[in-house]
């Protein structure tokens, strides 16, 4: 049994469908409705073709300890008539929460995908989220060395395994697909634009955060598209109005995935709140300015291939100077080798044994 809810999981679903079709398994894959909007989730299954859910809780929006709880008390229900031989949950979101009480509640195996990532902020719940499921694990399935050592220092060296990123798996298997369509529309010459998503609630729900980051788009040189959660769509559109810059904001509605990789693909350079993004960055071979204060893809920054801006306007200003300012090192070899869906099957495999 596999549970998701948001985009970063329906990317990660069809590499890991693939490898269970592969080796004859039945997966049952519960749609908890975290995201519910035909933009954040239909679409994305449409895009893949990715089989429908067997089991779509429909949970819808609400506060965190609430949204949680909905899931919780469905999930008990479900495992209970499907008994699985696992339970698998990738990531850090309330879904993720949510899939890893349940399986330990009902003494099902754990499986927790991208295992071992740490941004070392407890404010954000997606932290707290990640850090519970690690712990609740019965297998961790690590996407890169910096999470296996992260692990071993919270005393979590057992049943840990170096996977690689199913994420690279979905963009190297659909890199060659992706659709211009949106880029078209927006009416931007080939990689003269940039491409910026914010979405966290650290960003967001604080006014003057958010405004400094719009702030900081509208001063940068080239055109800024801008997919936007419609959580979020009227907020943005407020702030651009009171705000004094160039009027180089191009507000879209959210793309799906194929769409979203000829975006990234083609920006000069991606600034961004979301991990997803952020790597999808990298894979482009594109670098990015995160938005946040703290990232959990440490490598990233490391490598030089990121840049940590915050909310600052000016620091995201100076942040693309950097970007523009200097040719990119050469790119590391963080992710794996685009098989980490076979190696988290065999993973599951050996520990069921």
């Amino acid at each position: 049994m596999r549970v998701v809810g948001a985009r970063p999981q329906f990317m990660q679903e069809i590499a890991f469908r693939h490898e269970v079709d592969i080796r004859g398994y039945r997966e049952i894959l519960v749609h908890t409705g975290q995201h519910y909007d035909e933009k954040m989730s239909q679409i994305f299954f449409d895009d893949l073709g990715i089989p429908r859910p067997d089991i779509n809780i429909g949970v819808g929006s609400g506060s965190h300890g609430h949204q949680t709880g909905r899931m919780l008390g469905s999930l008990d229900d479900i495992i209970e008539e499907y008994r699985p031989d696992v339970l698998v949950v990738d990531g850090d979101t309330n879904s993720t929460l949510a899939g890893a009480l349940a399986a330990a509640k009902m003494h099902v195996p754990l499986v927790h995908v991208e295992a071992g990532l740490r941004s070392f902020d407890r404010r954000m719940p997606e932290e707290v989220n990640r850090v519970i499921a690690d712990h609740l694990a019965n297998l961790l399935c690590a996407p890169t060395p910096t999470a296996v050592r992260n692990l071993s220092q919270e005393g979590l060296s057992d049943h840990v395994v170096l996977t690689g990123d199913l994420m690279y798996d979905c963009f190297m298997h659909f890199r060659d697909q992706a659709d211009s369509t949106a880029i078209s529309r927006c009416g931007v010459a080939d990689t003269d634009f940039l491409l910026a998503t914010v979405h966290r609630a650290e960003n967001t729900d604080n006014p003057e955060r958010f405004a400094e980051i719009i702030s900081g788009l509208m001063s940068l040189p080239l055109p800024v598209i801008i997919p936007a959660h419609p959580r979020i769509r009227g907020q943005l559109e407020r702030i651009t109005k009171t705000l004094i810059g160039r009027d180089n904001l191009i507000i879209i509605d959210p793309v799906g995935y194929l769409q979203m990789l000829a975006l990234e693909q083609q920006a000069k350079c991606i600034l961004t709140d979301s991990g997803g993004v952020q790597r999808e960055a990298f894979f482009a071979g594109k670098p990015s300015i995160i938005l946040r204060d703290t990232t959990e893809w440490r490598e990233q920054i490391d490598s030089g291939w990121s840049y940590l801006s915050g909310a600052s306007a000016s620091a995201i200003s100076l942040a693309y100077e950097s970007v523009c300012g200097c040719d990119m090192p050469t790119q590391p070899q963080i992710y794996g080798d685009g098989k980490a869906a076979a190696k988290v099957l065999t993973a599951i495999e050996e520990f069921l044994r």
